[in-house]
Formats: structure tokens, C-alpha cells, sequence
């Protein structure tokens, strides 16, 4: 097995003692061990204030809101309150599972051709991208008050204040941050206001880059944002309403409108009516685990509950994670359910996805037998059992990043939670301290394919586009919380999420060995992408040794060694039942075990207790 050598040796004295590890590799990250309650975030401050909260006794819910608003101020080209999130959440009183939807929305004054100019030409996407076209109605703010409202514990006020306080006194800025805005930067033709397209608004400009040279701030300045801050202090004092009504929702729908490059058409009409949509999650039995995920306006949840019902058909504990054959499978899987997403997923409440068909066990069985010794090329959609509207393909991938935060509390809740702004610093557009989403690109710029049939992501109004966030819970054959996953990385989150389910419950490794195995993966593009070994990161491997006898034993034309940021945050639940030695009668006694890995491909860190 392709994995540490790792022993645990776990002492049982009437309650768990620390873990002893004897471990193979030593310079790569190692899983940390907690007995009461756990987060994994992607920034080190917002995993603190997490933690903070939950040794306060709040809930997952509770813990998830200061972390978000922390991530909004310290890693704000990811995700913020300008933007929407997915949500998975196992409630231990109920000991249920539901989904939360904060997906943003398309105005009500989209249409189908929203993205073409006036001569009826289609806009390159990085033009839409930086544009008041781009921007729908957030999500998050109403997110945080629907959770809290269902399941959290502390006051509401309380939650903003570790944001409040890091944007009013500064944090120091980090190195990803910088390096992104410098990326950005690049891009311009000059620096010149009627040139500059990224940072383009002028609240951003001032906040990231440094005037006199036009080069990006260094990391380790001193970041203050006195907006940001004075927001926060409303959503305390007022909730989520001060969002959506009143003067901020005049100063959003205004920065939209008012876009520099191309205005677009929120109103604060748009905003009054956000709402946040409770969904069934998708579930799939995988080995006798229940791995649920988000549905439509997601693919998620679908393409990942595809590729391991496709792969369930194989024996996969023959191989080690980066043998030729075991990448074969995988990009093959993904292949296949990147056809059906492509095809039939969008926005649930606007076409009709088929769900049911597309997880169902004879389906994908027979999916599966379309994998053969050599790669398939492109691969065709099924025709999943089930009634749905006949829809045109939609092929557009996307390489936008996004956050993921995994939180399990003392009481046993648990959570799973994928929050973007979509494109590194979303759609550029500033408003009082936080960045604007480009979501609505995710939207198929064509309404209708080339005969003429309609595409289920294309743009309608009030619509959700499609989303590949994929926040995950696996629950136990005793239907108690196994695994918590999920992460950034645009389309390719999907493959991410389903390689660090399968590398835990198939390959037997605990969260931080699952995320340090390099990825592999096929969205059913015409090449297939294995990671290059960073090192103290992740295992490494000989990746062009792997990339040639992909091309050589198994006909791939494209393999292409590349940079595949992920950003897991990946939470195992396990419980240990033991016996106290009593002179009159034993007793049996439960210990659960939580095990954290983050992903160091980012700034990601464990907390907890």
C-alpha cells in the first residue's frame, strides 16, 4: 500500500491518551488527534477563532460562522460574506442529515444571452469574469443566520467579533494572498485606470496593491480594514437583514450596477428576496458506507456518488494509489461522470435533473463496463432510468478556487461546508471591506447547443448555476458520522473529494496521508492530469515515470504533469469501545477518536480538542 508506515498505540485508563506514532517520512504533515471536537480550515486565524468558539461550547454551526467570517477577511480572494456556500450538516439530536443551499442567484433581469454583446457575439469568459455581469446575489449572510438560527448555541453577536477585531487592529497578509494579486497584476497592460481590468475598482486597488509601483503588498504587511470591520459590527447588531435591505444592499446593488468595465443589473430588489433553500442530500452506499453530498445546483454530490458507484465494480484494494491501473480507473470514472454532469445537472427548482437514475446501482454498473484496458477518449452521456426533459451538453470546465471547512463539536454534530466568491478574488468589486462573487459564470454562456436544444445550466432568471462544490459526510454502517471532506479547486473538486474518500476507506489511511498523496484526475477533457510531488507537502513519486506508461500501456494521447491545488479538510470520526475492569461487574465504555489532516498545498491547519 502506497502509504506511511504509521503504529498507534492508544492506552485505555478510563479515558484515551495521546497517540504514539512511529512514522516513516517524517517531513511530510501528520494527522492530529483530538477526543472532543475538531475544525479544519484553510487559514491558520480561522481555524484559531474556530477553535475558540467550540471550547466555548458553541456548535459546529456556531464555530462555522466566526470561521467564515475570519476566512472573508484573511483569505478573501477564496470566499467572504460577497459570496455563497454549500452546506452538509448531520444534526446528532435527530441524528439526520440535510443540505443547505446558499448558492447566489442570477438577477431577475438576466436573460438567456446574458453574456453576448450587443452584435450578438458570445464574451470571452475572462471578460464576463471581470464584469457586473458576473456578480449574483450572495448567500452567505443568510446562510450564517439560517444555521445559527436551527443549530446554533451562542449569542450572534459574539460570532463577529474575532473578525471584527483581526480587521480593525490587522492581521499580516500571506504569501498566497500576495502571490495572487501580483498574478493578477501581471495581466494588465499597464496600471493606468483606463487600462487596469484586474483591480480595476478602486477600493480594491487601494486595499491590495501598492500605488507608487503597482506591484502587489508583500506578505507580512499589515492588513487593516476599518470596512470590514464596521461591517462586521452591523451583522452583529442587526443580522443578516442589514445585508439585504437598507444601505448595504443599496451600496451592493450600486457597485454592480456601476461596474468600471461592464455594468451589470442586481437590484436591491434582488437582494430583499434571497433565500437560503434546505435540500435532501444525494447519498450513495459505497462498501457499505452511506457517502452523502450536495444535489443539484451542485454536481457534486452526484459526480462524486457516480465515480465511486462506477468504481465499486472493481476491486481497488489490488492496487496501490498510484499504480498505472488504479490512475487508469479513476480518470476513466471521472470521464464518465463528468459526461452525465456536463449533460443533465443545473438548477433543480428550473429543470428537471435525474437524480435517482444517475446513482442508480444497474446504471453505473453498466457505466463501468465501458472502461476498458486503454483510455476511452471522450466519453458519451448515458441515458440514466428515470423522466427528464431532453437537455443539450454543457462542456465548460472550470480552475477557479474556493474554501472548505469540516467541523465536528462535543455534542456530535457535524458539518461540511464549501464557500467561494468563484475566481481568485471573486469578481474584483469591493464594497464595504469584502469582495463581490463572479458566480453567475459558471452559467453555460450558450442557452442551447449546436441542434438547437436547450443546455440545463444556461442563464434564467432568479437561476442557481451549476456548482462542482462537493462538501461530504460519510456516515458508518451504524449511520453515525465516519468522514467529513470537501474542497477547493473548481471542477476539480469533485475528483479531490472522491480520492480522499476512496484513499481513506479503500486504502485504509487516516485524513493528513490522504491529502498528501498527489491527485490524479479527467474532468473528460482531451488530456488527464497527475500532480507533481511538492515536496514536505505531499508522498513523493515518480510522476513522468507514471505519465509514460499511462501513454505507453494505456494509449493516453495527453498526460500532463501539473500543479493540482486542492485544499482538503478532511475530519475522521472513530469510536472505541472498551471494557473498565470492575471487581463486581464490567462496564463497556465508548471513546470517539477524532482524526484531522489539512491540506498544506494551502495555509491549512487542524484545531480543536
Amino acid at each position: 500500500m502506497f502509504m506511511r508506515k504509521m503504529m498507534v498505540v492508544v492506552g485505555l485508563i478510563g479515558f484515551l491518551t495521546v497517540p504514539v506514532f512511529a512514522v516513516e517520512e517524517a517531513e511530510l504533515p501528520v494527522a492530529v488527534y483530538k477526543s472532543k471536537e475538531m475544525i479544519v480550515t484553510a487559514n491558520p486565524l480561522a481555524t484559531a477563532a474556530g477553535e475558540e468558539i467550540l471550547k466555548k461550547g458553541g456548535t459546529a454551526a456556531d464555530a462555522m460562522i466566526v470561521a467564515q467570517t475570519v476566512l472573508g477577511l484573511v483569505e478573501s480572494q477564496s470566499s467572504g460574506i460577497g459570496g455563497g456556500a454549500f452546506v452538509v450538516y448531520y444534526d446528532a439530536k435527530s441524528k439526520k442529515l440535510t443540505t443547505f443551499d446558499a448558492r447566489e442567484k442570477a438577477p431577475l433581469a438576466a436573460t438567456e444571452k446574458r453574456f453576448y454583446d450587443a452584435d450578438g457575439n458570445k464574451l470571452s469568459w475572462y471578460t464576463a469574469w471581470q464584469s457586473g455581469l458576473s456578480i449574483g446575489v450572495p448567500g452567505v449572510p443568510k446562510l450564517m443566520e439560517t444555521m445559527h438560527a436551527k443549530y446554533g448555541r451562542l449569542p450572534w453577536p459574539s460570532l463577529f467579533h474575532p473578525a471584527q477585531q483581526l480587521a480593525g487592529k490587522g492581521f499580516k497578509l500571506t504569501k498566497r494572498t500576495s502571490s495572487q494579486v501580483e498574478e493578477l497584476l501581471q495581466k494588465n497592460t499597464s496600471c493606468l485606470d483606463k487600462d487596469r481590468i484586474y483591480f480595476r475598482d478602486p477600493a480594491a486597488f487601494a486595499y491590495f496593491v501598492n500605488p507608487d509601483d503597482c506591484t502587489a503588498k508583500p506578505a507580512g504587511t499589515v492588513m487593516q480594514n476599518k470596512e470590514y470591520a464596521n461591517t462586521m459590527q452591523q451583522l452583529a447588531n442587526h443580522g443578516s437583514g442589514t445585508f439585504y435591505h437598507g444601505k448595504m444592499a443599496f451600496d451592493i446593488a450600486s457597485a454592480v450596477q456601476g461596474d468600471l468595465r461592464i455594468p451589470g443589473d442586481m437590484t436591491m430588489g434582488d437582494l430583499a428576496r434571497y433565500e437560503v433553500v434546505e435540500r435532501e442530500p444525494v447519498c450513495m452506499d459505497y462498501h457499505g458506507y452511506e457517502v452523502c453530498g450536495m444535489g443539484p445546483p451542485s454536481s457534486g454530490g452526484l459526480a462524486v456518488g457516480q465515480m465511486l458507484g462506477i468504481l465499486s465494480n472493481f476491486d481497488l484494494e489490488r492496487y496501490t494509489v498510484h499504480e498505472p491501473q488504479m490512475v487508469h480507473l479513476f480518470a476513466q470514472a471521472g470521464r464518465l461522470a463528468f459526461a452525465d454532469r456536463n449533460k443533465y445537472v443545473g438548477d433543480s427548482d428550473y429543470v428537471t435533473v435525474p437524480i435517482e437514475g444517475m446513482l442508480d446501482e444497474e446504471y453505473l454498473r453498466a457505466r463501468s463496463l465501458l472502461i476498458q484496458s486503454t483510455d476511452m477518449g471522450s466519453a458519451d452521456p448515458g441515458t440514466p432510468p428515470g423522466s427528464f426533459d431532453p437537455y443539450g451538453a454543457d462542456p465548460t470546465i472550470k480552475d477557479s478556487g474556493t474554501s472548505h471547512i469540516s467541523i465536528v463539536d462535543r455534542y456530535g454534530n457535524a458539518l461540511s461546508m464549501t464557500t467561494s466568491v468563484e475566481s481568485s478574488f471573486g469578481s474584483g468589486v469591493m464594497v464595504r471591506g469584502f469582495l463581490l462573487n463572479n458566480q453567475l459564470t459558471d452559467f453555460s454562456f450558450a442557452p442551447e447547443d449546436e441542434e438547437g436544444v436547450p443546455i440545463a445550466n444556461r442563464v434564467q432568471p432568479g437561476k442557481r448555476p451549476r456548482s462542482s462544490m462537493s462538501p461530504t459526510i460519510v456516515l458508518n454502517r451504524d449511520g453515525k458520522v465516519e468522514l467529513v471532506t470537501g474542497s477547493p479547486g473548481g471542477s476539480r473538486i469533485i475528483g479531490y473529494t472522491a480520492q480522499s474518500i476512496i484513499n481513506v476507506l479503500d486504502f485504509g489511511m487516516d485524513p493528513q496521508q490522504a491529502i498528501n498523496v498527489p491527485h490524479y484526475t479527467n474532468r473528460n477533457s482531451s488530456y488527464t492530469q497527475i500532480e507533481e510531488p511538492i515536496g514536505s507537502v505531499t508522498v513523493g513519486y515518480d510522476a513522468e515515470a507514471l505519465a509514460r506508461e499511462l501513454r505507453k500501456d494505456f494509449s493516453y494521447d495527453d498526460v500532463r504533469v501539473d500543479t493540482l491545488t486542492s485544499g482538503l479538510s478532511i475530519i475522521q470520526r472513530k469510536e472505541f469501545q472498551w471494557v473498565k475492569s470492575s471487581s463486581k461487574q464490567p462496564s463497556w465504555n465508548i471513546t470517539t477518536l477524532l482524526i484531522g489532516g489539512a491540506d498544506k498545498r494551502r495555509d491549512g491547519t487542524v484545531g480543536g480538542r
